[in-house]
């Protein structure tokens, strides 16, 4: 058994013994490794995300948060692809860093078998033509979403133009000409689009977005279909 197989065999051992735990000297007997090797490996899981814990402790160990990991999926292959495949489109999007590590919780997640049949056919798909450029901004930009902050943007409109401005962050979009961040702005006290590659800057004010309610967003969305959306 490699370390990755083992890596997957630990997390089953501690699901399925949760929320009991195992000890490191147990674990190193059933997975014939040494104790060193074991807590190399808890760490390693923990680095990456999975939610050990541990019981301090003579009749104490190691344990895992089953509501909080992902089960054995029964994917075929090809679906598992599709997952993987919309997972990596969004490297250029807002959620690029989550989309990486949801790639790899899903993988790890999937039966050997499985799991190398969509890597062989992950090898044969391939993305051509230019790649729209990331936003820089993104990540701040989701995390203003997330936390229902308000953002302060320095941006540059379609003619190059720059403006300081707080706006309150609605939602996200995609459209033809790449991400763009619905908000009510209080300059001009109206909802617009912002293009995320047109953000020169950004950074959370640590003010909460207030209720102003969801009918003007409704309205606005409902136009989208009829009219390009209005950019400022």
């Amino acid at each position: 058994m490699n370390r990755t197989e083992r890596l997957y065999a630990l997390v089953e051992e501690l699901r399925a013994v949760s929320p009991r735990t195992r000890s490191v000297a147990w674990l190193a007997r059933r997975f014939e490794v040494s104790t060193r090797t074991v807590e190399r490996d808890l760490e390693a899981l923990r680095q990456s995300g999975v939610p050990v814990w541990s019981e301090p402790g003579r009749s104490g160990g190691h344990g895992l948060d089953r509501d909080h990991t992902l089960p054995p999926l029964a994917l075929t292959p090809a679906e598992a692809l599709a997952i993987t495949v919309a997972l990596r489109a969004a490297r250029d999007s807002p959620f690029a860093e989550a989309a990486h590590l949801a790639s790899q919780k899903v993988l790890a997640a999937l039966p050997e078998r499985v799991r190398r049949r969509e890597e062989a056919l992950a090898a044969v798909v391939h993305r051509v033509g230019d790649e729209p450029a990331a936003a820089d901004s993104g990540k701040l930009v989701a995390a203003a979403i997330e936390q229902q902050l308000v953002l302060h943007l320095v941006y540059a409109d379609r003619n190059g133009g720059g403006t300081e401005r707080d706006v309150e962050p609605l939602g996200l979009l995609w459209g033809s000409s790449g991400w763009y961040l619905l908000a009510w702005c209080r300059l001009r006290g109206a909802v617009r689009g912002f293009r995320l590659d047109r953000i020169r800057s950004a950074c959370l004010s640590g003010e909460r977005v207030p209720d102003r309610g969801h009918g003007e967003l409704r309205r606005e969305l409902t136009r989208l279909d009829a009219r390009p959306l209005r950019e400022m």
